[in-house]
């Protein structure tokens, strides 16, 4: 364990190749300026800083880009914390602070020609979906200790254990690297049809999965392992290994250039080509680009978003028994997995190495 991760402008700022992007964004849809107000746009331009008090509260933090400068309206009550503390070297920016009774960014903005993101969202998205460099060696760190400590919790879990326990344990252990337990599932044998197992008091027993979505400097690494206690169930083995060529269909498909529709297209219908039910899509989302959102897009029919070159995408297939999940890019050279451990036991498929069932006899 790596202990707490440093701030991550210190780790290097890609703030000026961002509002680059931002600025033509601004300058093709003729707007004089953009407020970005949540917490995936503002972490995304701010490299990384942590945007918030409450994991379930709004930002309290906003910017306003302008071909003329930025401007961060911050509650005051939080200033001086998220300056030292997040910012480094925030000298380029005008520092508005907001009493913290008060709206953080004044109304009327929009009047004088700004843009709300929300006006911007799939503009937005294009613009983080190819991470640079810096954001780029921290997505890297994050997903690979992220992939860490699910291996550590599989290898602490016993049949015994209940849920809740195996979660504090992985959820305690993300946290004392730094990172944010956004979502924590775990699943018992007596839970596994359930697709989203918030943990209960239910023990594991034979076999359990484990999900994780990680974030740190914004970023989100997003992650599904199984263990398995004693002898392998020859059924469950045989839909673990379909449900990978599932995955395998999504992921050859996700090139640059593509459309995400088509993308979805063609991993969905790999269901029937596998032995799945035709719907089973349906069923649970399947994933979709990753960043500084969970997913960024969610992927569903009809998508038009085009995927990038350097972009990270977690593509989530899943049937009945059998899920599969990891964080990769798509690099020049096809399909970086980025969650990976080399701890955790593996399987070929379509030539790369994907997670099969850590077996603990």
């Amino acid at each position: 364990m790596n202990g707490v991760a440093p701030v991550a402008s210190a780790l290097g700022s890609d703030r000026p190749a961002k509002r680059a992007r931002v600025l033509d964004l601004l300058e093709r849809r003729g707007a004089s300026a953009i407020v970005l107000r949540s917490h995936t746009a503002v972490a995304w331009y701010l490299d990384g800083a942590r945007t918030h008090v409450s994991l379930a509260g709004d930002p309290v933090a906003a910017v306003v880009v302008r071909p003329s400068g930025e401007s961060l309206f911050v509650f005051a009550n939080e200033a001086d914390r998220l300056l030292a503390e997040e910012l480094g070297d925030a000298s380029d920016l005008e520092v508005v602070r907001v009493p913290w009774h008060e709206p953080l960014v004044p109304a009327g903005l929009d009047a004088l020609g700004a843009l709300d993101e929300t006006d911007a969202a799939a503009d937005l998205r294009a613009a983080r979906a190819a991470l640079l460099p810096a954001e780029l060696a921290r997505y890297r760190a994050l997903s690979r200790e992220v992939a860490e400590a699910m291996t550590d919790a599989a290898l602490a879990a016993s049949p015994d254990d209940s849920e809740r326990a195996v979660a504090a344990r992985l959820s305690g252990d993300l946290a004392a690297r730094g990172i944010d337990p956004l979502v924590t599932l775990v699943a018992g044998r007596s839970r596994l049809a359930h697709r989203h197992p918030l943990p209960t008091d239910a023990p594991l027993g034979d076999r359990a999965m484990l999900v994780v979505c990680g974030r740190r400097h914004g970023l989100i690494a997003n992650a599904t392992r199984w263990v398995r206690f004693g002898p392998a169930d020859p059924a469950e083995t045989d839909a673990e290994r379909r449900i990978l060529d599932v995955e395998a269909a999504f992921l050859d498909a996700t090139v640059p250039g593509a459309r995400l529709a088509d993308v979805f297209a063609t991993g969905t219908a790999a269901y029937a080509s596998h032995g799945f039910d035709p719907h089973e899509w349906t069923r649970h989302h399947q994933g979709g680009a990753a960043g500084y959102a969970g997913r960024d897009p969610r992927a569903v029919p009809g998508l038009p978003d085009v995927v990038q070159l350097g972009q990270p995408f977690a593509w989530n297939p899943t049937a009945p028994g059998a899920k599969v999940e990891d964080t990769v890019l798509v690099g020049s050279d096809g399909i970086e997995v980025l969650t990976l451990d080399p701890r955790w036991p593996t399987v070929t498929v379509a030539g790369r190495a994907r997670p099969r069932d850590l077996r603990r006899d």
